[in-house]
């Protein structure tokens, strides 16, 4: 396979997946703002949704402080922003269109109806509508681009490497909420697993559809330590960093039998499953759950950058 085509199937992966976490980011962050709270707590809950996009750097240059009205005009709308969700499906369908030979006609038709939805959208027409029916609407359009992909692409190279990108994505945004939650909105002078609001708790699960499976694993009580395991460690979860971690051993390896080879990528995607398979989730609050997070990120974008290099046009 070409490296273009394989950097247009990636992307276009890794975008589509980048569009609903903003999405569920976003859900979260607004059932959070109608609980009571002080003005400072809530422009915290509003800058660290900011803080998980990355957008401390370009947030300031666009709005004066960060509350709803400008939160959602940087993260939904902002054509400036390239890890908007606007951007985000702009940008999936023009890797799509470069490659529209290697993905069915179905794949192409829903990226490209999706992008010619939201294309003309503005914030009042989000806001007449109802910006919870928005994100739903973002997070059904990701599910349905799954569906068709998983359902009518032939499982060659081209499914794999459009799965890498849903999964690189995916684990790097799993860990940026969980940090956040932990690093961010946890009270001064209070240390983790403490006194803490469990709605936020309960709405950070909800963030990551894993509500009810946390309920189903663990019972009604919403305890911190736990959340952190299921989001990091239950490989069942179809979100928890392990289980994207698996995903991506699975499709490198695939990729490594039709190439007859492994690269450096294979090494660090296997070392860190490693780490995910046999670490336990004690361990990781003795180490700092901060400093493993962060440690996880900069392991990720590593291994995307090391895929790049081995398999893609950039590469």
């Amino acid at each position: 396979m070409l490296s273009r085509t394989a950097d247009n199937l990636y992307w276009m992966g890794r975008y589509i997946e980048r569009a609903e976490n903003n999405a569920r980011i976003l859900d979260v962050a607004q059932r959070m703002s109608m609980m009571p709270s002080t003005p400072e707590a809530a422009a915290t809950q509003w800058q660290s949704v900011v803080t998980i996009s990355g957008g401390d750097e370009t947030f300031p240059e666009r709005h004066d402080v960060a509350d709803e009205q400008s939160v959602l005009a940087f993260m939904a709308l902002d054509a400036d922003n390239p890890s908007s969700i606007y951007s985000s499906l702009k940008a999936a369908r023009e890797n799509c269109r470069g490659i529209r030979h290697a993905v069915p006609t179905e794949v192409w038709e829903a990226v490209n109806a999706t992008w010619i939805d939201i294309r003309d959208m503005t914030e009042a027409q989000i806001r007449a509508r109802g910006v919870q029916q928005f994100y739903d609407w973002v997070k059904e359009r990701s599910s349905l681009f799954r569906g068709i992909s998983v359902g009518t692409m032939l499982h060659d190279e081209a499914f794999h490497f459009t799965r890498l990108g849903t999964f690189i994505e995916r684990g790097d945004s799993t860990a940026r909420i969980l940090d956040v939650k932990y690093h961010i909105l946890l009270p001064q002078g209070e240390g983790v697993g403490g006194a803490t609001d469990y709605y936020q708790w309960a709405a950070l699960l909800r963030s990551v559809s894993a509500f009810r499976n946390y309920r189903s694993l663990y019972g009604a009580e919403v305890v911190p330590l736990q959340v952190a395991e299921l989001l990091i460690l239950v490989e069942a979860m179809p979100r928890s960093i392990h289980h994207c971690q698996s995903e991506i051993v699975l499709h490198l390896d695939a990729l490594a039998e039709r190439y007859g080879q492994k690269h450096e990528c294979h090494r660090l995607a296997g070392e860190t499953h490693s780490r995910l398979k046999y670490g336990k989730i004690e361990q990781m609050f003795d180490q700092g759950l901060h400093e493993y997070l962060t440690d996880y990120v900069e392991r990720n974008a590593r291994l995307g950058a090391e895929i790049a290099d081995n398999f893609l046009l950039n590469g």
